[in-house]
């Protein structure tokens, strides 16, 4: 199996720039299923339903997320609606929403971090539960990690290391090249990266961040605009062990 992994999707230009590449990388690549993390696509923060049908409409089949799903409360229904947007599995219970999905013979989890994010579940113990409750389990198990702390990522790739497919970073928006196979088979990066303006600060407006910096005064920013930077990564999967055979960055850039 060949699964794409896409980084942050940022805005309007992080949502044309998918819908402009992804139809012929899926094609070129011969990819069988793309995930995109979708909780910056809505203006920056969170997602929409409207926002959430474009990036099916480019070719995503699943939808993951992190800390900022909630910004914009329509999608809540959604959530629950539709099990190929995620939220993040280690929410309390009683939270709206699927924290995984089973579709494919493989398993998506979105999860989420903890340090410097705030104050939710274990994400290594909501892992333990979740490979101990779902049965049978799929041989192919991806983890989109959507956390701040680099090394709360690589800790829960070597603790993951045999028992999933792949653990994938998201959040930071800056890509990382520490693509590796761990010695047990799952495909690890730290950070997939963002699809955003190339020029910009982790997808936002320079001088609008710039100006939060010198003046620590609270204000919206604005998403930046210009050419676009598209991450992501490509991992190849063996169908019957679930191990990961490859994992290798795919990285490009549309120019307005």
């Amino acid at each position: 199996m060949r699964i794409l992994m896409v980084g942050d999707v940022i805005g309007r230009p992080g949502r044309q720039a998918m819908a402009a590449l992804l139809p012929e990388l899926r094609h070129k690549h011969e990819i069988d299923m793309v995930i995109a993390n979708g909780e910056n696509a809505a203006g920056g923060l969170g997602l929409t339903p409207t926002t959430a049908e474009e990036f099916f409409q480019a070719g995503v089949d699943i939808i993951t997320s992190g800390n900022h799903i909630w910004h914009h409360k329509e999608i809540i229904p959604l959530l629950e609606a539709d099990s190929r947007i995620l939220r993040p599995l280690n929410m309390p219970p009683g939270v709206p929403g699927y924290g995984y999905v089973i579709t494919d013979q493989a398993m998506i989890v979105s999860l989420l971090g903890r340090v410097f994010l705030g104050h939710f579940d274990c994400p290594f113990r909501a892992m333990d539960h979740l490979l101990e409750d779902v049965n049978p389990k799929p041989p192919v198990i991806l983890v989109d990690f959507h956390a701040e702390a680099t090394a709360e990522k690589i800790a829960l790739g070597w603790y993951l290391d045999g028992r999933v497919s792949a653990v994938l970073g998201t959040h930071t928006h800056v890509g990382t090249i520490d693509t590796r196979v761990l010695p047990r088979g799952t495909a690890f990066v730290s950070d997939v990266g963002m699809v955003g303006a190339a020029d910009s600060v982790i997808g936002d407006d320079i001088d609008s961040v710039i100006k939060r910096f010198l003046t620590l005064m609270p204000h919206r920013l604005s998403v930046g605009k210009g050419n676009t930077t598209f991450n992501s990564v490509l991992v190849e999967v063996d169908d019957e062990s679930g191990k990961a055979l490859n994992i290798s960055r795919l990285d490009l850039e549309l120019s307005k």
